[in-house]
């Protein structure tokens, strides 16, 4: 592991980061949920632990011998518990909104699709490895051939993912890195632009069929339409302003909380907008909570040491001859690149909210545990990396 250390110790410094967030941030939905002020920095610290294990654990592991079996066993089973989700009873499952995302054990509540993100990403960096190789001289039909199966299992798991679980963020995310993954995997530009056109067509149909979508797009709209439509002729711009029925809250508070925070930020326990203002400050907007409190200063370190993180797997990509790794690297690295541009587009009103949360920086077990998998499995890699190097 020795190449490796500093991607395992910036994972251990976001996680650190997060544990001193689930404490300074949670000062309200303590108060709101009537729990111990130190209820969700116990359960995170707790989490940030176990995660740190889980790396460490696997990255000792021998990859030829595990790297298979883990990457299935995660692929099998979390797709065998979103599939019976639905089906099981209130007591193991709890709703939220409608649907069922997390199974409870032990007084914890598990998110089965955080390990069916990593569990993909193994299954197609397996299966690219096998079928996928140059396009030369391929059609596209002969591409969208070989591309069926993986567009077929992508479906379903999407819709599982979509309708079931309506965890919509999380297909995007899949969806974009599996685009990528295709890419990487030598399809041709070509391809990917088709695909791309029809993910773009059946994204358009999905938002125009359901009037809550619809209306979410438009609160969006309402609050990025004046920065965009400034830009433009007025005649064009008034055809295109929509009338601000409801100012969307939570993205108007989060702007105000990353405001406030300016340069240096309010100091550590001293952010106003937690306190009631942003919902969920602890979770889906943590970056807004982090910006409050610590400033631009605080979120330009979360980034330098995200952007390090990534540019580490994407290195130990780059070492790996054996393809399957390679792509396998690759994918995690953009699942992880993915899943931070989503949330911090939504909580800075660039795109519409996702509900997707921070790999490493957002309270919440499932997240952290499946990422931490992940970057396990990347660690085990760059083993096999160096072992190959010194054949």
């Amino acid at each position: 592991m020795h190449s490796d250390r500093k991607l395992f110790t910036l994972v251990s410094i976001l996680i650190g980061v997060s544990i001193i967030l689930s404490y300074t941030l949670t000062e309200y939905t303590t108060l709101l949920f009537n729990v111990n002020e130190f209820h969700f920095v116990i359960r995170q610290i707790v989490f940030g632990i176990m995660s740190i294990i889980v790396m460490f654990v696997l990255s000792q592991l021998d990859p030829d011998k595990w790297l298979k079996p883990i990457g299935f066993t995660l692929f099998l089973s979390s797709l065998l518990l979103m599939l019976a989700m639905p089906f099981l009873p209130g007591s193991i499952v709890s709703e939220v909104g409608g649907a069922k995302r997390w199974i409870k054990i032990a007084g914890f509540s598990l998110a089965p699709v955080e390990f069916f993100k990593v569990g993909f990403v193994y299954f197609l960096a397996w299966s690219f490895s096998r079928k996928l190789g140059h396009h030369d001289g391929m059609g596209l039909k002969s591409e969208f051939k070989r591309f069926l199966p993986y567009g077929v299992i992508f479906l379903m798991a999407m819709f599982i993912i979509a309708f079931l679980q309506k965890d919509i963020g999380q297909v995007i995310v899949l969806g974009a890195t599996l685009l990528f993954m295709l890419m990487f995997a030598g399809s041709s530009f070509r391809f990917f632009f088709s695909i791309l056109g029809g993910i773009f067509v059946a994204v358009v149909l999905f938002i125009v069929t359901a009037e809550h979508r619809m209306l979410r797009i438009k609160s969006w709209w309402a609050l990025a339409q004046n920065s965009v439509l400034g830009l433009l002729p007025d005649a064009i711009a008034d055809k295109l302003r929509v009338p601000v029925e409801v100012e969307p809250y939570q993205i108007g508070n989060s702007l105000n909380a990353i405001h406030n925070g300016g340069i240096f930020g309010t100091g550590l326990a001293d952010g106003t907008f937690k306190l009631g203002f942003l919902s969920e400050v602890h979770t889906d907007f943590v970056l807004a909570g982090l910006s409050e409190e610590f400033g631009f200063i605080g979120v330009a370190f979360v980034v330098f040491i995200f952007l390090w993180m990534i540019q580490r797997i994407f290195k130990i990509a780059n070492r790996s001859k054996d393809m399957s790794l390679y792509l396998f690297s690759m994918g995690i690295g953009l699942v992880l690149s993915f899943e931070f541009l989503v949330n911090a587009y939504g909580i800075s009103g660039i795109t519409p909210i996702k509900g997707i949360s921070v790999p490493f920086l957002s309270y919440g077990g499932s997240a952290m545990l499946g990422a931490a998998f992940g970057v396990g499995m990347v660690l085990m890699a760059s083993k096999k990396a160096d072992m190959d190097k010194e054949k």
